[in-house]
């Protein structure tokens, strides 16, 4: 929904004061043409805390050129006076009713990166069509207006707009909502450590906690503060697990936390660790984290709502590469699940459609440790989803349940869903065609491959080119870009595993899951099935050998 790459001089560098002004001023001239009351309502604009001493470039100066061009225009800018999570774009979009958004970050990308994230009228990332012809927009625009450098000009407009109070109030007034056990909250023994890993998360962690009514948690000190060079990790993702904690983990130890909460620098998404009885921390998968959340506000909602016939309104979303505990977890209590593709633009616009319905949207979460817990904002967001996990723990620890056995009864309940992800690093455009043409001619022209190892495949969808044989016309249901590389293969064991391009990063990603039916199944057995299964699609399908792939570096 936007673009990312690496500050520097040039135009293969997304991030410079000309692909800026290039950039805003085609996304002006388009949002000129789509609304004729631009110059009334207006857009927002934030940004994170990355520079690059090199270039001179940084997240802040980035959103001041923008906020120029709109303003050398007549149009009204809300631009924010300091670092906001990513969230806080789409929730003032919605709230203040504006025409658009924009977001200067590049999440949890390596340091040199920078992005620039976009939001629509409806508060959701832009797709289709937008995207095309926004970027279309930006050709017929590049040589910057007069003044496009000088930021001098809006100090003082009176269409800059700070919302900066109004939206901090606004927005933790609205998450007090989700607070269903504030006694618990304020009584609890449970501490908890958190992690903004040098990002913009710690100050608005400290208040959403403080809006539930619990002792805001223990900050590492070395990460609670911005620091766009990310000195004490190697890459500033706390996907990557184990690598991106070990200060939370000393510092949990040191305190005597059970619960670490980590975000990512721009503060929409949320990695959850567990001190165990062992004495080890276990770090929750997405998926694992997703089917607690998911647990969790549904078992809310149905306290507060007795009525039966509200269940046919209600709904769940994930993107297809997650996990389908939801689906299972929807299966057996009544209320709606859908998976969209990859991606919040697709869960943030689907909900919005759904809300505009009459419906009522609980959840939506994505593997890649994103969670909208709070449909205020159709977005992922790591506030919301950090707080309303320290609820949930203390909320078991009331029972004597850790999040750990909470997840078991889960899965016993609704059937064990073992899941594996990984990827693998290549810069080569032309080799992952290679690789994906492979798959679609493997044996012979137009034959996807039948077997992967000793593992039988028994359905393929094809979002790539649209195919998928389960259908009764062969065509796929989900939306298909050409211009991304996304494969399914179902198999005859219950497994399905996806492998995708990232949109993002120069990375071959899989997934993988394993599903059984509610009851005893043995998930040890499950996790060694798996495990070979993912072997043979690595061996089979992705060659790393042949195409001189770089595994995930652990």
């Amino acid at each position: 929904a936007g673009l990312r790459s690496a500050m520097g001089v040039g135009v293969s560098h997304m991030k410079n004061d000309l692909t800026i002004i290039q950039t805003t001023q085609g996304f002006c001239r388009y949002l000129e043409k789509q609304f004729t009351d631009l110059k009334q309502r207006g857009v927002v604009i934030s940004f994170d805390a990355r520079a690059h001493p090199t270039s001179g470039g940084s997240s802040e100066r980035f959103a001041r050129l923008a906020a120029t061009t709109f303003i050398s225009q007549g149009i009204p800018v809300y631009l924010f006076s300091d670092i906001t999570p990513t969230p806080f774009v789409p929730y003032t979009v919605s709230h203040l009713k504006l025409c658009a958004g924009i977001m200067i970050t590049a999440s949890h990308n390596p340091k040199e990166d920078n992005g620039y994230k976009v939001y629509w009228e409806n508060g959701a990332q832009i797709i289709s069509p937008h995207d095309q012809e926004i970027s279309q927009a930006i050709e017929d625009n590049l040589e910057p207006w007069p003044q496009a450098w000088d930021d001098s000009v809006i100090n003082g407009s009176p269409l800059l707009h700070d919302p900066s109070a109004s939206i901090n109030k606004d927005y933790f007034e609205d998450l007090k909502k989700y607070c269903f056990h504030r006694s618990v909250n304020r009584e609890t023994k449970l501490k908890f450590v958190h992690t903004a890993v040098h990002g913009v998360g710690h100050n608005f962690v400290q208040s959403a906690f403080r809006a539930f009514d619990f002792v805001p948690p223990a900050a590492v000190p070395e990460q609670k503060d911005p620091d766009p060079e990310f000195p004490t990790v190697k890459y500033p993702n706390p996907e990557e697990g184990e690598g991106v904690l070990t200060l939370s983990f000393a510092l949990a130890d040191k305190t005597k936390a059970k619960i670490i909460l980590a975000n990512d620098p721009d503060a929409d998404r949320l990695a959850v660790a567990e001190k165990q009885d062992s004495g080890e921390w276990r770090v929750f998968s997405g998926n694992e984290l997703g089917a607690l959340l998911g647990w969790w506000l549904f078992t809310s909602w149905k306290e507060k709502n007795q009525d039966p016939s509200a269940l046919k309104d209600t709904y769940m979303l994930s993107s297809t590469v997650s996990s389908k505990i939801l689906r299972a977890i929807a299966l057996k209590e009544g209320f709606h699940f859908e998976e969209t593709l990859t991606g919040f633009k697709w869960m943030g616009n689907r909900a919005k459609q759904l809300i505009d319905q009459g419906k009522n949207v609980l959840f939506a979460f994505e593997e890649a440790i994103g969670y909208m817990c709070c449909p205020f904002v159709l977005d992922k967001d790591g506030v919301s989803a950090a707080v309303i996990s320290a609820e949930l723990a203390s909320f078991l620890a009331t029972k004597n349940l850790s999040l750990s056995q909470q997840l078991k009864a889960i899965y016993v309940e609704y059937g064990y869903h073992i899941t594996k992800a990984s990827y693998f690093i290549c810069y080569d455009q032309d080799t992952i065609k290679k690789l994906f043409e492979n798959l679609r001619n493997y044996d012979g022209k137009n034959n996807y491959p039948k077997t992967c190892g000793r593992f039988e495949i028994s359905g393929v969808r094809d979002l790539t080119t649209g195919y998928d044989d389960s259908q009764p016309d062969k065509k796929a249901v989900l939306p298909t870009s050409k211009s991304s590389q996304m494969i399914t293969f179902t198999f005859a064991n219950g497994g399905v595993a996806t492998m995708r391009t990232s949109g993002t990063e120069p990375k071959i990603k899989y997934y993988s899951e394993l599903c059984a039916p509610p009851g005893n199944s043995d998930p040890e057995q499950l996790k060694k099935e798996l495990n070979e299964l993912v072997s043979a699609i690595e061996e089979c399908f992705f060659q790393p050998q042949k195409y001189n792939l770089q595994p995930k570096a652990e």
